[in-house]
């Protein structure tokens, strides 16, 4: 039997080259900034990057579909508006409840972008876009002008804080379930079968329309969760909050080798595609480059990890074909 070169095993999958970019990540910045990886900062990273990470796990499912979902940070700043008025007007304080009830206005959120998508037939690039704009505005009519402040959402906030394990164990258990569901059960087949060919999944018996509406209700659900989260963290609630992030998200999948055409992907690549685009927005600041120019090589790091999934992908696609002519 032919020993496979190193190059080849590297590129026997896309997570395992996602491991190389994230160790050559960590030896680079570890030398310019030897600070970088104690436990403060490591814990912080994560605190800070928890709702993208989370809301990761939903692009995927979209992505899987051949879906995209634009209006994510905008359904967040909804859900966390509305938890933070409650609090600020005294009509809620039980923290369960407050969760329960943000999470509930993403899934609604979610629910209607994807029945107008997979009944409507509209795009979803356009569905989600219009709704961007309608959550953003729902959140600005909630807030009245007003804010929720720190003081308004004191004991609350105690979920979120530094110190808390709060939001780390539910990223924990969300990455858990999700690396479950898409591996082992009957639903998670069904996205991806969704995603490589519709018209098959169709003729095989899935229901398409419902899987489509319900990637999108998870989306929802995760980014009103993330947006009750956001309040919780960062101690306040205004209707701008992670304005345009939704592209931090989005390119954590993309990062993660999810294809934008569908069918492809997985929760291992997805987390570590999100711990590469947080680890770059932390290090950069701390390696001394200027923040006009942070953009721009975020952006060059980014296109340089997107190619080299590209080319994992191409040296996967030939492996296959040579097994199959064997």
């Amino acid at each position: 039997m032919e020993k496979k070169s190193l190059w080849a095993k590297l590129t026997a999958s896309r997570e395992a080259s996602l491991l190389v970019v994230l160790a050559v990540l960590l030896i680079v910045i570890s030398i310019l900034s030897p600070t970088f990886l104690s436990f403060t900062n490591v814990r912080q990273i994560l605190l800070n990057n928890t709702l993208t990470m989370v809301m990761a796990l939903g692009m995927l499912c979209v992505m899987l579909t051949a879906g995209i979902d634009i209006s994510i940070t905008s359904t967040l700043a909804f859900a966390g508006m509305t938890i933070g008025m409650l609090q600020k007007y005294d009509i809620l304080h039980n923290t369960f409840l407050l969760f329960v009830i943000g999470s509930a206005i993403g899934l609604v959120c979610g629910f209607l972008n994807g029945i107008i998508i997979a009944k409507g037939k509209v795009a979803p690039i356009i569905c989600t876009m219009g709704f961007m704009y309608i959550w953003r505005g729902m959140a600005y009519v909630i807030s009245g002008n007003a804010w929720a402040s720190g003081q308004d959402v004191a004991g609350f906030s105690d979920f979120g804080k530094d110190g808390s394990i709060g939001p780390y164990i539910i990223l924990l258990v969300a990455y858990v379930t999700f690396f479950i569901v898409m591996k082992w059960t009957r639903f998670g087949r069904r996205i991806y079968a969704v995603g490589a060919n519709p018209e098959a999944a169709r003729i095989s018996g899935i229901n398409v329309d419902r899987t489509i509406t319900s990637v999108y209700m998870i989306m929802g659900f995760l980014a009103g969760l993330a947006g009750v989260l956001s309040v919780s963290i960062y101690a306040s609630a205004q209707p701008n909050m992670q304005y345009a992030k939704e592209m931090d998200v989005i390119a954590a999948c993309v990062i993660g080798g999810v294809s934008m055409s569908g069918g492809r992907g997985s929760v291992v690549g997805t987390f570590l595609g999100a711990l590469i685009i947080a680890i770059i927005a932390k290090a950069l600041p701390l390696v001394g480059i200027d923040a006009i120019a942070q953009n721009l090589v975020k952006g060059i790091i980014i296109l340089a990890v997107v190619i080299l999934n590209v080319i994992t992908q191409r040296m996967m696609d030939r492996q296959n074909l040579l097994r199959r002519e064997l």
